[in-house]
């Protein structure tokens, strides 16, 4: 507002400094970006030293997640894998999220990109599933599929036993469609916490007691509610959160070790995915 008031656009008027230049909203966004900058640790040289202390001293950090109780790794698998499909790996780059009610601004800078740093280690060319190992409720659960493909989160009914999480399961039974149009009946719901670098989410789980080669099943409730952008590609996840973004890497190992289930699934189950 320090500029020359014959220059201002007398059409816009904002509230907040009450005087014309510039419309209210956009003062908002702007207060928004700084806040956000701020959060990453840039502009902090604008402050005055005794400003820059008291930033340093309240400045907010990822919160740590509570130290795993268990660990869920391999559970043996059958050979068919219920309610699975698989994805090409998409490239995916936001500017502005809006959910229902919910609208949060994302920096340009924090825009999600892959490119092939983001693949390093991984074996090209391969066509893995996108497998990772997640904090969740307290446990360290291994051979989870992210997958983009499934309607709901499923979780082995055995899991939740190990997670010794059976008072917050809600007998609820509901039916299951695989992409070759088998079903499978649930043996209720659950509601988990997931601890994903910092993002905490209370997640809802289906129930199922089959033989399955994943521990668990985070389809897209989970993927949009965490803004979750995977490529299977380049066998990682990443998702925005107030620390800038969050990167979590495929396990390709596990996902390898169960490709000849896949495989084998797939041949005797030979349908068009709706």
């Amino acid at each position: 507002m320090r500029s020359n008031p014959n220059r201002r656009n007398p059409d816009f008027w904002c509230e907040f400094h009450i005087d014309h230049g510039h419309k209210t909203t956009d003062c908002r966004l702007l207060q928004g970006e700084v806040e956000q900058l701020l959060k990453l640790g840039y502009l902090t040289y604008l402050f005055s030293e005794k400003g820059k202390q008291a930033f340093m001293k309240n400045r907010q950090v990822p919160p740590k997640p509570p130290s795993p109780k268990r660990m869920v790794n391999i559970i043996s698998g059958g050979e068919e894998v219920n309610g699975v499909t698989y994805t090409a790996a998409k490239k995916v780059s936001k500017i502005t999220i809006t959910h229902r009610k919910r609208v949060r601004q994302v920096l340009e800078e924090d825009c999600i990109t892959f490119d092939d740093a983001d693949a390093d280690g991984v074996l090209i060319p391969h066509n893995d599933a996108l497998v990772i190992s997640l904090l969740v409720h307290d446990t360290n659960v291994k051979r989870v599929l992210i997958d983009p493909g499934s309607s709901v989160n499923i979780i082995l009914l055995r899991v939740v036993n190990e997670m010794q999480a059976d008072g917050k399961f809600l007998p609820k039974e509901r039916t299951l469609s695989g992409f070759d149009n088998s079903s499978v009946v649930t043996k209720g719901e659950i509601i988990l916490t997931t601890f994903a670098k910092g993002v905490v989410k209370d997640t809802k789980f289906q129930v199922i007691d089959i033989d399955m080669a994943y521990n668990m099943i985070l389809g897209r409730p989970w993927i949009h509610e965490t803004d979750v952008a995977p490529s299977t590609l380049h066998h990682v996840i990443k998702f925005p959160s107030q620390w800038g973004i969050r990167k979590i890497r495929g396990d390709e190992q596990n996902s390898r070790s169960i490709n000849s289930v896949v495989d084998s699934s797939i041949q005797n189950n030979v349908a068009d995915v709706k």
